[in-house]
Formats: structure tokens, C-alpha cells, sequence
């Protein structure tokens, strides 16, 4: 597990990090409705972003995802992956930086380091957005979730790292079993459709999708959930 330790941002230091390498983290929300992307708002900006951060020396690069992720909601054992690194020549906007770290207060010559060049490994994260207590970090004035059909404009490449992430999750559904990190313990068939179709982002015909899943072998069947008419309880599921 990641260690909780935050460092405050007006202590880093360039000899802390791993030079030129930061990570942005993805973190898809879902709470049996609707899919929604976790974006901060950089202090006195209006810059929208991807939470991300710096890799400590100390530190493996998953671990700094981890607690990059912790440190915004509280959560430790969730399923992340990394999904691409991002290095292109044009990818960093030292302007942007710039006007961020100005806002901040920060000294622009101590800070200079930050201006540079990043390459950007990235990952996806699922979580239960019913679960979390969001906290902004020191830079931010505001982090949300917001619907995938709903993004502010985003920084940088951010937007391009958000549909890489969309591509990787849909074409990894079945093979990642994602639904396990988005749904209760035990659930019914109607829900594991909800997340598949929040997921695609298309509507998926009900006795197709069960057969499919049925056949996949890779659910085991519980009591039915009684809510309403005996006759129409559905049978509770969880993932083998």
C-alpha cells in the first residue's frame, strides 16, 4: 500500500523526483447509473485537469499512482492500470505551468524545474463514486466528478489521455472483469448491464447480454433479491 505522507507542495524540491517523469491518473466513476471522470480545477486559473503528480525517488511508480489516488479519496485498494505513456515534443504547456504555479505564490526560479518537458506514464482507476469523500489538493481549488459526456476542456493532452483510457477500458472489459470494482459484493444481472452499457456507451439488448455473460462462466448465482412481486425477484450474482 502507498504511503499516506503528503508532502506540502511548497517543500518539493527537484532532487526529491524522478526527473521529467510525472503520471496522470484516469479514475473512472460509477454508481450504477452513470460513468463520470474525476477532474481538478487548478487555483485561480479555470485550468481543468487529470489528478497527477511526481514519482519520489524512494518510490515505485505504482506506489506514487496509489497514493496520487489515496490522497484525493481516501482510497487504497482499488484497481488501476497503467495504459500508455504520453512523451510527445508538444505534449507539456510550460505557460500553463507557469500561470499555475504564479497563482500558487510559488517562486518561479526555484520552480523552474517544473516548466520543463514531462513524459507522462498514465493509468485508470475504478472506483464506486458513492463511496468516496473527494479533497482537493493544494493547488486545486476544486476537484468533481463529471459525466464522460460532460468534460470540461482539459489541459495539455488530457483530453487525448482520457480517450485512450475509454479506448483500453472497453476493449479490456471482459477480459479485467472491471464491473467487480464498480458494483456491491453481490448484484443482479440488471446492474452488471448498467455498467457495461455505462461503460460502451451504447444500449445492450437484455437476454443477449445475459446469455453472454452466462456463458462466460465467470458469475456464481446467489438468492433472489426480493423487492417488490415474488415472480419478478432477480437472482443476486457475484464474480467468481
Amino acid at each position: 500500500m502507498a504511503s499516506k505522507s503528503k508532502k506540502s507542495f511548497k517543500n518539493l524540491e527537484q532532487k526529491d523526483f524522478i526527473q521529467n517523469l510525472s503520471y496522470d491518473s484516469v479514475i473512472f466513476g460509477f454508481n450504477g447509473e452513470q460513468l463520470k471522470i474525476l477532474i481538478l480545477e487548478y487555483h485561480n486559473t479555470g485550468l481543468f485537469a487529470l489528478p497527477g503528480g511526481f514519482v519520489n525517488r524512494e518510490e515505485s511508480l505504482d506506489d506514487a499512482v496509489k497514493r496520487g489516488v489515496w490522497e484525493r479519496t481516501g482510497l487504497d485498494e482499488i484497481y488501476f492500470e497503467q495504459f500508455h505513456t504520453f512523451g510527445s515534443l508538444t505534449r507539456s504547456d510550460p505557460r500553463a505551468m507557469k500561470r499555475i504555479l504564479i497563482e500558487n505564490d510559488f517562486d518561479l526560479e526555484t520552480y523552474d524545474w517544473m516548466l520543463d518537458r514531462f513524459i507522462s506514464v498514465t493509468y485508470y482507476a475504478l472506483i464506486n463514486y458513492d463511496k468516496v469523500t473527494l479533497k482537493p489538493d493544494q493547488l486545486s481549488d476544486s476537484i468533481n466528478w463529471y459525466p464522460i459526456e460532460e468534460l470540461p476542456p482539459l489541459m495539455m493532452d488530457h483530453e487525448k489521455m482520457v480517450d485512450k483510457a475509454l479506448d483500453v477500458l472497453r476493449n479490456n472489459l471482459e477480459k479485467k472483469l472491471v464491473g467487480m470494482n464498480l458494483l456491491p459484493s453481490k448484484f443482479t444481472m440488471k446492474q452488471l448491464q448498467q455498467v457495461y452499457e455505462a461503460i460502451l456507451g451504447e444500449d445492450l439488448r437484455r437476454t443477449t447480454f445475459q446469455r453472454r455473460i452466462l456463458a462466460m462462466n465467470i458469475l456464481e448465482r446467489h438468492e433472489k433479491l426480493y423487492q417488490g412481486k415474488a415472480h419478478k425477484a432477480p437472482y443476486l450474482y457475484s464474480f467468481k
